[in-house]
């Protein structure tokens, strides 16, 4: 029996999700701009599905805009950035790379630090900005660590500056608050498919994508009509069943952790602000790829706290910019629980971690 705790990485298709684009494959096939009943039919399902999106994170439906992911959807709001930006040292590589990007076309990016637990310090943050500073973007959920920002106080050190927020890793695990201005989201996290996100803007905001006037004139091209049906029955479960959701995975997430640190692991992240299904540890004196393969081999799936990158391990920027050594980040893995996780597998999970520790060390 395989035990998937990767959840943060991708997630497995709700069941019912799966049945939705399956209809909407064979029956709902039209192009939403055409104006025959088969087009309008397409059209329909995008604009309900607009409205579960919207319902999930509090935004009005025509503040919604769909894209390929929250990717695009970062790299959409950071080309609007024409002076300074503001962002930190553990940000997702989406934002990270256009950031570098916008650097070398000359404009001036400010990397705020995170403190031990992976905290951005609402001073630090109101200390980074200039008059000339365009957009404040943070990463609201680590996707490593699961350490949640204080969005509210973030929001008060921003003033009146835009704020983005990418809020891939909160959507459908914790309620999302309101004080942002943009909002980035990505349906494979919350048990919907692949190639599927949303941009919400509640300021205006120029298209990246350009070539047609699908979304409002926000997003060139054809509508992923089946994509977005299935983002928006996933955004749907989520908001019905929120609570229950994060209760249980909170539980299996202290129980998992609660043998981890029996094994001697460490925690990355603080403890008290952190997604409920995710946790970020340490085993010092372990090489982290070595255990995730192993485990693997084992049935097991998790990730390391590091990138991979051409068979290399580099030490995560993430933990780095949390203070921690590269022998720490590369003793470092993350587990995430979800859809299909119980007890039974993180007792069993916690019964392979601790055989193969004992091999490894």
């Amino acid at each position: 029996m395989r035990i998937y705790l990767d959840h943060n990485a991708t997630t497995p298709l709700h069941p019912d999700v799966v049945d939705a684009m399956a209809r909407c494959l064979a029956e709902t096939w039209g192009n939403p701009s055409s104006t025959h009943a088969e087009g309008a039919a397409a059209r329909d399902a995008v604009e309900a599905a607009r409205g579960q999106v919207a319902a999930l994170v509090g935004a009005a439906p025509d503040e919604v805009r769909f894209t390929a992911g929250a990717s695009e959807a970062n790299n959409t709001i950071l080309a609007g950035v024409t002076r300074h930006l503001v962002t930190t040292t553990a940000e997702h590589p989406s934002l990270l790379a256009p950031a570098e990007v916008l650097e070398k076309r000359g404009v001036r990016v400010t990397r705020v630090p995170v403190d031990a637990d992976g905290h951005v310090g609402a001073c630090a943050l109101a200390e980074a900005l200039c008059p000339e500073t365009d957009l404040v973007s943070i990463l609201w959920a680590n996707n490593e660590t699961g350490v949640v920002q204080d969005l509210a106080a973030l929001r008060a050190a921003a003033g009146d500056v835009p704020l983005h927020v990418d809020a891939t890793q909160a959507l459908g695990k914790i309620p999302i608050e309101s004080g942002w201005d943009f909002l980035s989201a990505s349906a494979h996290k919350l048990n919907g498919p692949k190639g599927t996100g949303c941009l919400v803007a509640r300021r205006p905001v120029s298209a990246l994508v350009h070539g047609g006037g699908q979304e409002r004139g926000g997003r060139g091209g054809t509508e992923n009509v089946a994509g977005i049906v299935g983002f928006g029955l996933a955004c749907a479960l989520a908001r019905r069943d929120l609570r229950e959701r994060a209760a249980r995975s909170a539980a299996l997430r202290d129980r998992l952790w609660a043998g981890l640190a029996a094994l001697g692991a460490r925690r990355n992240g603080a403890a008290d602000a952190v997604l409920p299904n995710t946790v970020n540890a340490e085993f010092p004196g372990v090489e982290g790829d070595a255990l995730v393969q192993a485990l693997d081999l084992e049935g097991v799936a998790v990730s390391l706290g590091a990138a991979c990158h051409a068979g290399s391990v580099t030490p995560s920027h993430v933990l780095a910019a949390m203070g921690r050594t590269p022998d720490q980040a590369r003793g470092s893995i993350r587990w995430s629980v979800g859809l299909g996780n119980d007890e039974a597998q993180v007792d069993a999970a916690l019964e392979r971690v601790a055989m193969l520790l004992e091999r490894i060390r």
